[in-house]
């Protein structure tokens, strides 16, 4: 594995994962965005889901609660958070899956999901990475697949474009900053793509996108 490909963990240090709910709750309205974006990807009884980057695995419950009938997996590529993901899912008692892989290197069958959902991860990714995770998540996808991405956007005011100043110091966000992640999504081979949907939050402005692997 080569340095762009290593693993950064959840605000980049293995002894801040257990803070990462916690802090969540106070940076971003995550239980807003993230319903928003389960409504958005309209999953139908009996569709396989994967939650790219599940982290801690919150949205993948929440995908599981809400659609109860859906096979639901968590990818990440971190160990430890895996453990909070799969003690958290126990606990909500949902039935969910949890692999161990990274974005850009998927351990799935080309084909095998109906939908792909992907919350906070790819602006942890350098723009070569990008590009590779969203060909993979396209390669899983079904024909009439849809992608569903939160993550950090081209600021929308000055406040917005305060906070990108500092967050670009700690992480590859140049590319959604620039708003260049629907043009990205394009290139993996997507149609279709659109922004949804903008919060503003205290790390910046969150945009909600769509895309579809053609029928």
């Amino acid at each position: 594995m080569s340095k762009t490909d290593k693993y950064i963990p959840a605000f980049g240090h293995d002894m801040l994962t257990p803070l990462y709910d916690v802090a969540m709750k106070w940076l971003m309205p995550e239980d807003r965005f993230k319903r928003h974006l389960i409504r958005q990807a309209a999953i139908e009884r009996g569709q396989r889901v994967l939650d790219l980057g599940c982290g801690t695995g919150t949205l993948t419950i929440l995908i599981k609660e809400l659609h109860p009938e859906s096979e639901v997996v968590g990818l990440d590529g971190d160990p430890n958070v895996l453990g909070i993901s799969r003690a958290k899912a126990k606990k909500a008692g949902v039935d969910i899956v949890f692999d161990e892989g990274m974005a850009f290197q998927l351990p799935y069958p080309d084909g095998s999901f109906d939908r792909v959902l992907c919350s906070l991860v790819l602006h942890h990714l350098t723009t070569e990475n990008k590009r590779r995770a969203l060909k993979e998540a396209y390669r899983i996808l079904r024909l009439g697949g849809e992608l569903h991405v939160a993550d950090l956007g081209k600021p929308s005011n000055f406040p917005a474009y305060l906070i990108s100043l500092i967050i670009r110091l700690f992480e590859d966000v140049m590319d959604n900053i620039k708003g260049l992640l629907p043009e990205m999504f394009a290139e993996a081979g997507f149609s279709q793509v659109e922004e949804t949907a903008r919060y503003m939050t205290l790390v910046g402005t969150l945009a909600l996108y769509k895309a579809r692997k053609p029928s």
